[in-house]
């Protein structure tokens, strides 16, 4: 039997992180942040592949799932190509802009976990240029952080198609006010957002969570290692947040959950079943670094799944 398919439109990205191997404190002096030219010795860096659509179309893999990522890269995406068709993650809704690179980000973390952050978008810009049809095939759809234009118009397109998709404005909900934002709500079939994320929402629209959930079939907050909450017209299920072996790189976690979630939804879950994938996903992944290096065979996910919320309650 063929895998589900969902389409996942969003950014793929370089994430370039640096280790600056002391204190930005101790060279960056309060009285002279007005001429502020200061430069860091990074002896050590390594680079991840990363981008949301990526980030969940390769999770979407490991749960035996197909996640089709619709993204724009640029001239330097060789590399990232390959590595997404080793995964075995399609990369037929990949545009190359020829003139741009890939999207990527420059992070530079101190001893005290501090980060400057450098972020070039790149190919991400063009989103627009692709489009998303009923043809793709795919049950449902995500539409993650990419550019503004391309937010808008996919939005529209799923909702032409008539693809039910998760509304996940992430990094990008700043970039929408408060009509757009209730616009993007309107059209879609579920919203996810983490804890700061729901803050900004509520106050850019005015919307409680009973007004949302008259308007799609879930709300889902995150709250990191405090776990989820989902609402519905119905019911409120508080779902808990499983557990790591060990705390390593929560990059790509929120990420890991979504795909969680939108295995539940293909495979026709309940709602705190839905929760609960996302859950386990996440911790699966905070035990490793960067957003896709995380493995597992899907008998150690029933078992850890049964370890964390009991036997029997695994619907998949």
């Amino acid at each position: 039997m063929e895998p589900n398919k969902a389409l996942v439109c969003g950014s793929l990205a370089y994430d370039s992180i640096l280790l600056f191997p002391d204190r930005f404190k101790t060279h960056i002096f309060p009285d002279k942040i007005h001429m502020l030219s200061v430069s860091f010795l990074v002896p050590e860096m390594r680079r991840e592949f990363g981008g949301c659509a990526a980030n969940i179309a390769y999770n979407l893999r490991l749960l035996g799932e197909i996640g089709l990522p619709m993204g724009t890269v640029g001239k330097d995406f060789a590399p990232y190509r390959e590595w997404l068709m080793q995964c075995g993650v399609p990369t037929d809704y990949l545009k190359v802009i020829d003139s741009e690179f890939t999207a990527q980000a420059f992070i530079t973390t101190d001893l005290d976990d501090n980060q400057i952050t450098a972020f070039h978008p790149g190919a991400m810009q063009h989103s627009h240029l692709n489009q998303v049809t009923a043809s793709i095939g795919a049950t449902i759809g995500v539409l993650s952080p990419d550019g503004r234009q391309g937010m808008i118009d996919h939005a529209q397109q799923f909702a032409a198609s008539k693809m039910p998709f998760i509304f996940d404005p992430g990094q990008g909900l700043p970039m929408f006010d408060a009509a757009e934002l209730k616009t993007f709500i309107g059209r879609a079939t579920w919203v996810a957002v983490n804890e700061y994320e729901w803050q900004m929402l509520h106050e850019k629209t005015g919307w409680s969570e009973q007004d949302i959930t008259a308007r799609v079939e879930a709300l889902i907050v995150t709250y990191g290692g405090d776990g989820s909450v989902i609402y519905t017209r119905e019911a409120r299920y508080e779902i808990p947040c499983a557990r790591p072996r060990e705390l390593v790189d929560p990059t790509g976690c929120g990420d890991a959950y979504r795909a969680g979630v939108v295995h539940g939804l293909l495979q026709k879950c309940d709602w705190p079943t839905i929760g609960r994938l996302g859950s386990l996903m996440g911790a699966i992944k905070i035990e490793s670094r960067g957003p896709q290096n995380h493995r597992f065979a899907r008998p150690e996910f029933e078992r850890r799944y049964v370890e964390n919320f009991g036997q029997g309650s695994h619907g998949t």
